[in-house]
């Protein structure tokens, strides 16, 4: 029947209070059972926001630099966890032991750079504008914040949203998505086992339904990070979104096409096209589109799919049936719209494929704009390709959508490139790369339908987990009036 977990909630591990749960199963092998988990209500959101928020009031006077420590120590566990958090997120999530490898390592990296950042946690000093008076700037926490995390990085997405929030003195309520639930376990233990105090990470399983709703309409949080905005809005929390992307690689007649195709293998079909980042388009100069897409659907014809366990698998299964259903109707999609299928497009069901929730990866060419597979996120492996013949029309398809992420060129000409940088409306640009490969340290998220403008990874969501605070120090022993103790006045 699998393992038995618990909630993680006022500094112990608990059972939902009604009692529910819910079972957590193998995408490539459905018969697999992982474990059984709570399936948490409003009582238990309740319970665990009014535990963080006792315990956040003195987790705001622990140092700074001693919360990074803190931090630093969880990546250390992280380190000598990797690969048993690793394997088990593919048993649950589907995505190849290399890549899982990487989630864990992710979040290495984003512990190591909280961590650090506890010792230049800075404010600004500023001259003022009268004399014998100072002023600087400071952080306060924002108090309790909601985090929900999606299925796709079960281990470095909570770390880019709980890591900063904890650093900048919050107390967390955490949901990790119902298709990786022993992920977020195992994070939120390591958190604990590394010294963050119990009550202040509380971990609530469950469904969007009955966990994420009650988060996100919670007066007792301050911060919401997620997926969607509007039922938070009442209540004035600072949100921070993220909403997916329609990437798209672009690939000139300069471009090495060798390197091209390494990068688009990796950007639409690493994770199974499962990533907001991935690259679903595929704009090629009509000088080399012919060649590169013979090129691309002969290396397809290589790819191995199967259980991410398994050595020499490329490509693993979805996440879960719906998803699976999404590619059949996508697929459907195109061949009414009248894109010419040229590889793929099908469910695969070969020998032992038939246990879990396998798609062949998938190219559809003839696409244009106006085509629904063209500016609709599919978040699996179907690529669009579509042909250009200059670079005001690469840019304008690739601007046409209502999503803005990630965007790729392969170019010798550095001119071309900066043009790209300037043009492609992306929160992301790579030359000579792939559309996925953000780095921990650097701000990750987009515009347009993308997000609202905050951006995860790097400096920016230490910014948004906490309030800025504007300090004046006036030593002058005098009334003074900034605005109108001017010289000329």
């Amino acid at each position: 029947m699998g393992t038995h977990y618990q909630n993680f909630i006022d500094g112990k591990w608990v059972d939902a209070l009604g009692g529910e749960t819910f079972e957590n199963r193998n995408p490539a092998d459905w018969e697999e059972v992982i474990g059984v988990f709570p399936k948490s209500t409003k009582e238990d959101v309740d319970r665990a926001v009014e535990a963080a928020t006792e315990a956040q009031k003195e987790w705001s006077r622990v140092p700074v630099p001693i919360r990074g420590a803190i931090l630093t120590k969880a990546a250390d566990l992280l380190v000598e966890r990797k690969d048993e958090y690793a394997r088990d997120m593919t048993r649950e999530m589907g995505k190849v032991l290399t890549e899982t490898l990487g989630d864990v390592q992710e979040a290495i990296d984003t512990g190591y750079y909280a961590g650090s950042e506890g010792r230049r946690y800075f404010g600004r000093t500023v001259p003022s504008e009268l004399p014998d008076k100072v002023a600087f700037t400071t952080h306060l926490p924002l108090g309790v914040v909601g985090l929900i995390a999606p299925w796709n990085f079960p281990m470095a997405i909570p770390s880019w949203k709980s890591f900063p929030a904890l650093l900048a003195g919050n107390g967390v309520v955490f949901k990790p998505a119902s298709d990786v639930p022993l992920s977020g376990t195992h994070f939120v233990k390591t958190l604990i086992d590394a010294g963050v105090p119990p009550k202040l990470m509380n971990l609530v399983h469950g469904t969007g339904r009955s966990v994420g709703g009650p988060i996100i309409e919670h007066e007792g949080l301050h911060g919401i990070s997620l997926i969607i905005t509007r039922a938070s809005a009442d209540t004035l929390k600072r949100v921070s979104l993220e909403l997916g992307g329609k990437n798209a690689q672009i690939v000139w007649k300069d471009a090495d096409l060798d390197l091209a195709l390494e990068g688009v293998l990796w950007g639409a079909f690493g994770t199974t096209g499962q990533r907001c980042t991935a690259t679903s388009r595929l704009i090629l100069h009509e000088a080399v589109h012919d060649t590169f897409v013979e090129m691309l659907i002969e290396a397809i014809g290589n790819l191995t799919l199967g259980n991410g366990l398994e050595s020499g698998v490329d490509v693993g299964p979805l996440v879960n049936e719906e998803q699976l259903k999404i590619m059949v109707d996508y697929t459907g999609i195109g061949l009414k719209g009248g894109a010419e299928l040229r590889i793929g497009g099908e469910i695969a069901s070969e020998g032992a494929l038939d246990k879990g929730f396998f798609f062949k990866p998938t190219i559809f060419t003839g696409v244009t704009p106006d085509m629904r597979i063209a500016y609709e996120e599919i978040f699996g492996p179907i690529l669009s390709v579509l042909k250009v013949s200059e670079w005001d029309e690469a840019v304008a398809v690739h601007n046409n959508t209502d999503y803005g992420l990630s965007s790729s060129l392969y170019t010798k000409d550095i001119n071309l490139a900066f043009h790209a940088v300037h043009e492609l409306i992306a929160g992301i640009t790579y030359i000579n790369a792939p559309t996925i490969g953000a780095e921990c340290h650097l701000p990750f998220g987009g515009c347009k339908g993308t997000g609202n403008g905050h951006r995860e990874g790097g400096w920016g969501p230490y910014e948004f987990f906490s309030e800025t605070k504007t300090v004046y120090f006036d030593y002058s022993g005098a009334l003074q009036r900034a605005q109108i103790d001017t010289e000329e006045a």
